[in-house]
């Protein structure tokens, strides 16, 4: 689960993070009311969508020569008049795609007089199964560039748990960022306090993208990307209370009322599947087919019939669907269980795209049997390959 940059702002200054004041807004007037909050003379209008990229995005309705979704503004009228360009209107990014997403809500912060930028970032390190720091001298908002071409200019170590955090990290952090004295000293309490949040929260990623070291030598979160670990959030509601259900696909948050793993992807042929491996394994084999996946979606191991109705309406709804595969190993699931809810949801779904159904495992015989009883056009198939090879023939049959 991802959050805003005001949120996340708001989250680590209660872990002692140095933020800049600031206050989220919903509407001009509030943007205005924001501004009068803060000291000036300088402010920061941004928009706030879950995306990165913002200060080179271009607005969709404003025209290519529009100012990003990021803006400077120097009296209060500026600042009124980069909310209402902002609100309302779809920013497109680098990481948004071509869509881009609709601005909803801004964050109108005080200006800061910026001597360097860093970059400063907390992942969980897979290959090591520990927290790991990347930080880079080569901060802003060309850091992936930086990645690229210059990786030589990222430092990353891990934090071994035993130990947690420790002085020596602390300095490895400020030694990667080339600072000495009291910023050296700064940059070690800012390490210190994200990596308490990020054990606290349940993090998954924090990024500070940049850490700025002001004209008066003081270091500044400008910037923080904060997102968490979905399968912990019923340990903390309050973060579950900052979800912006605007910022995600409408398909999967009415997935995830139903407990159903759903990701939309940008093929034609939907997916339902019982298990993260075997998902992953059809798409794959849709793909040697020559057709694309419409989604990934794990139905899990011991999904009820009015779970696999949701997940076929859950599907359905998406209007690049040309036909649906469906590939069930009944272990915990019983295939009987399945082949109810396939009946079901076509039946009240009145599906119109070709169906081909792949069943093995506990139940097999009576799942097939009640398909082959349910009087609707379903193709059987015997395993994954003939099941793939199918579904790609009745969708460019039916194209």
């Amino acid at each position: 689960m991802n959050i805003h940059e005001y949120q996340a702002k708001e989250l680590l200054a209660k872990y002692g993070a140095p933020i800049a004041a600031g206050y989220a807004a919903f509407s001009v007037e509030e943007a205005v009311e924001a501004a009068k909050k803060l000291p000036g003379p300088l402010y920061v209008v941004k928009s706030q969508i879950h995306a990165g990229g913002r200060g080179k995005g271009k607005f969709k309705e404003l025209g290519p020569d529009a100012k990003g979704g990021v803006r400077l503004a120097f009296n209060l009228d500026e600042v009124k008049a980069h909310a209402a360009d902002m609100l309302g209107n779809t920013l497109v990014t680098i990481q948004t795609g071509e869509a881009g997403k609709q601005v909803n809500r801004l964050y109108v912060t005080d200006g800061a007089d910026i001597a360097k930028e860093f970059y400063l970032a907390l992942l969980v390190d897979r290959a090591t199964g520990r927290v790991a720091f990347v930080v880079s001298t080569e901060g802003g908002m060309d850091i992936e560039e930086v990645a690229h071409s210059t990786p030589e200019k990222i430092h990353t170590f891990a934090v071994d748990p035993a130990t947690g955090f420790m002085p020596h990290h602390g300095r490895a952090v400020a030694a990667a960022l080339e600072l000495t004295g009291d910023q050296a000293k700064q940059a070690a309490k800012v390490a210190s306090s994200l990596y308490e949040a990020f054990l606290a929260t349940d993090a998954s990623q924090i990024e500070i993208n940049p850490l700025a070291v002001t004209q008066q030598g003081n270091l500044l979160v400008l910037d923080a990307k904060v997102g968490f670990d979905g399968n912990a959030l019923f340990r903390h509601k309050d973060i579950v209370e900052l979800r912006d259900l605007t910022e995600e696909d409408a398909a999967e948050v009415e997935a995830s009322e139903y407990d159903l793993a759903y990701i939309k992807l940008d093929g034609n042929i939907g997916c339902m599947v019982n298990g993260a491996g075997l998902a992953m394994a059809t798409m794959d084999i849709i793909k040697l087919n020559g057709e694309f996946p419409a989604n990934f979606l794990d139905v899990g191991g011991g999904a009820s019939k009015e779970k696999v109705t949701a997940a076929f309406k859950i599907i359905l709804k998406d209007p690049a669907v040309k036909g649906i595969l469906v590939n069930i190993f009944g272990g915990i699931m019983k295939c009987d269980i399945i082949a109810d809810g396939i009946v079901a949801a076509a039946k009240d779904v009145n599906l119109s795209v070709p169906l081909v159904v792949r069943l093995e495992g506990t139940n097999v015989q009576q799942g097939k049997d009640i398909l082959a009883a349910s009087g609707l056009a379903i193709v059987p198939a015997d395993d994954l390959g003939d099941a793939a090879r199918k579904i790609v023939a009745e969708v460019r049959k039916a194209a």
